[in-house]
């Protein structure tokens, strides 16, 4: 096995076969970390964006927090109401995009399709920065490589999500878990604290927050306005689930919906808890640390603080918190890692995206889409630092114009369902999910409307870009497909045959790759055959000619005159005189290859040959046949693959390890022979009078020998 598959198969692990894939279904303890993780970990940052916003104005205007929390919270329990219907209705998988293109059109599916991709690789980033900056709130060490931190951690993930969508869930199963432990025993135990007169106490309860200016009137509903689409980053992550229905075991539509509800009503709680904490605590906190008036050093997040006035600053429980807190941030990316993949995979399979992206890996995960989103987000760290508070403002704007999008393609769903139905009971079941979809679309619709107009200028602007670039790139993929589908059409009635088949082999020098494919240009029964040379060297081009006489191989050898020593233009020159003369016959170029088992010793061989097809695949009524002779590094790489692959494998393609032909394969299947007896192989028998091959020759119409 060679070193790269080794390091391949210990990262990823073993290949798994498509009849597998019902072992990687997950049940819905699995599913919940999996697809939840994401809006969980929000409860570590939503209540810190709420303060740092309301900041701005001074510690007065922390009393909107409870009220922007609530709200938050009235949207969050919508949308999941809302996304439980859309669960029931599509459990494909297509999710948002699937909704939007089926009720409203394929402009409306490839904009929610577009939404979604940067906000997937925006989930990433911001989480994975944020989770540094949560471990960087107990080890101050890390907050000077925040960057490298954040892309080894990208990477890791990637590695994981590599390894199969069950084997990263069970992973991912603990920290979660461990978690939405964490908070709620923190909660618990803060609010008890405070119910018995031991009110926690924050690290900064005693700052106090120079305002960044004066607010009143509508200063002041612009900045809580600004304040609350902050918090709604509590609502990234809710849609996953209905993208990822068809991972969950069956009944998939009421396990999916189940862990809906589920992820709704714990993330809720975990805010507002959180939220609660904060308030009792008298958290301070600041977009600019030079703004906390007695603060020294770096800032705290807000859970960092919470904990350390709950359980004691640096005590094990606040170690506990900040790990977990640090661990669920960074994991909250698997979300995306399991969503970008799955939508890439259905805007592939409608010709939307690379078709590449369309196919599952080796451990049946859509490897290409892990790869590519690791890639965008990773980019996205190290251009803006790693910072979340930069990063942030970029967020939740495609999130909610993919919640608007599908909810109001849901209210279309249900009213053309409503159409054909009459049975009264059915109908107030729909009325009833209409209804719930109508509110989710008006509320999502407002919450849009908020971020756009507070977040636009501080960065938004740049989403607002990216999505309509996206959606042209996508539309333009397609066309390209769409073109060549038309331009592969096959007329009607039979192919047309050529009038005759020119073949021309390549000659270098007369050597073992030569013969063969000599002997091969021959046996598939061309009209005419000719070797061609390029005379680069004169004195060359002469020893070749007399060992070609006296070989007496009886082939024709042109020599093609070369006075500024080039290869590729004489052949090309030659080829198409052959085409002028003759516009409908067919000319089928043979090119001798060796074939090498080190990359190095492809730079040494084969260049020649690879600039000639590059050039002669563009040549209309060309064919290029590559005739290869394998070198004995080829061999020995052969025999390592070999090892690699499954017994029953190597039987179907006739080998087994090491080479040897499998039990029942004639010995020598599959090589050419060719030595002395080139005369005897070049000079094959005449075509009969019906132009095919005649009886006993061994060779068939395609030149393939006959089993």
């Amino acid at each position: 096995m060679r070193l790269t598959d080794r390091l391949k198969r210990g990262f990823v692990g073993r290949p798994l076969g498509s009849d597998r894939l019902g072992e990687t279904l997950l049940p819905k303890r699995v599913a919940l970390p999996v697809f939840a993780s994401d809006a969980l970990s929000s409860v570590a940052y939503a209540t810190e964006e709420i303060l740092l916003v309301l900041s701005l104005g001074g510690v007065a205007f922390y009393h909107f927090t409870p009220w922007i929390a609530a709200a938050v919270v009235v949207v969050m329990l919508t949308v999941v109401a809302s996304y439980r219907q859309n669960v029931h209705a599509y459990p494909s998988g297509g999710g948002n995009y699937e909704v939007a293109s089926t009720n409203l059109g394929r402009s409306a599916g490839l904009t929610v399709a577009s939404a979604l991709m940067v906000d997937y690789v925006l989930t990433v980033s911001v989480s994975v920065s944020a989770g540094v900056a949560n471990l960087a709130s107990a080890v101050t060490a890390i907050g000077e490589h925040k960057v490298l931190v954040a892309v080894v951690l990208v990477i890791v993930l990637t590695l994981m999500n590599l390894r199969g969508v069950r084997e990263s869930g069970t992973a991912f199963a603990v920290p979660t878990y461990g978690f939405m432990f964490g908070i709620a025993v923190m909660i618990v135990v803060g609010l008890v604290r405070a119910a018995l007169g031991h009110t926690p106490r924050a690290v900064s309860a005693d700052y106090q927050i120079q305002a960044e200016s004066s607010f009143g009137g509508l200063a002041t509903v612009f900045l809580a306005l600004r304040a609350f689409s902050s918090g709604c980053t509590a609502l990234t992550g809710v849609e996953a689930i209905s993208n990822g229905v068809p991972a969950f075991r069956k009944p998939k539509s009421r396990n999916a919906a189940s862990t809906l509800l589920a992820m709704g009503l714990i993330a809720t709680t975990l805010f507002l808890g959180v939220t609660a904490l904060a308030i009792i605590s008298r958290v301070r906190v600041a977009e600019r640390t030079s703004d906390l008036v007695g603060a020294h050093g770096e800032q705290p997040t807000v859970i960092a603080q919470v904990a350390g006035a709950v359980f004691g600053d640096r005590s094990i429980g606040f170690v506990y918190i900040a790990a977990v807190t640090a661990l669920i941030l960074v994991l909250a990316a698997n979300t995306a890692f399991n969503g970008f993949p799955v939508l890439g995979s259905i805007l592939a399979r409608d010709g939307y995206l690379p078709r590449q992206l369309h196919t599952r890996g080796d451990r049946l995960a859509y490897s290409n889409g892990i790869l590519l989103l690791a890639g965008f987000a990773i980019t996205l760290i190290v251009a803006f630092h790693a910072e979340v508070t930069r990063l942030i403002q970029l967020y939740i704007v495609g999130v909610f114009i993919s919640f608007v999008c599908s909810q109001t393609g849901m209210v279309t769903h249900w009213e053309r369902l409503l159409r054909d139905e009459t049975d009264p009971a059915a109908r107030r079941r729909m009325r009833r999910a209409q209804v719930i979809n109508f509110t989710g679309a008006c509320l999502t619709a407002t919450v849009l409307v908020i971020v756009l107009a507070t977040k636009f200028t501080r960065g938004a602007w740049i989403v607002c870009v990216a999505i309509p670039v996206i959606f042209a790139g996508m539309r333009a993929i397609r066309g390209h497909y769409d073109r060549v589908a038309l331009e592969l059409q096959p007329e009607p009635g039979p192919p047309t045959l050529p009038s005759r088949i020119h073949a021309v082999i390549l000659i270098s020098k007369l050597h073992a790759p030569t013969l063969r494919a000599l002997a091969y240009a021959k046996a598939t029964r061309p009209h005419t055959i000719v070797g061609v040379t390029v005379a680069v060297d004169p004195a060359e081009a002469e020893r070749l000619r007399l060992a070609w006489e006296e070989r007496g191989i009886g082939i024709d050898l042109v020599e093609l005159a070369s006075p500024y020593r080039e290869i590729t233009r004489p052949v090309l020159e030659y080829v198409a005189g052959i085409r002028r003369e003759s516009p409908r016959d067919v000319v089928t170029v043979f090119i001798p290859e060796y074939v090498v088992g080190h990359w190095w010793e492809q730079l040494l061989h084969n260049q020649s040959a690879l600039r000639l097809k590059a050039r002669l695949l563009y040549q209309p009524g060309v064919m290029v046949t590559s005739v290869p002779w394998q070198l004995v590094s080829s061999e020995q790489a052969g025999r390592r693959q070999d090892r690699t692959v499954p017994g029953a494998v190597r039987r179907a393609a006739g080998t087994v390890a090491g080479g040897q032909p499998a039990p029942g394969v004639p010995a020598g299947a599959g090589r050419t022979s060719v030595g002395a007896r080139i005369g005897e192989t070049v000079a094959s028998p005449e075509r009969d009078a019906s132009g095919t091959p005649p009886e006993g020759t061994g060779v068939g119409t395609a030149g393939v020998p006959r089993r």
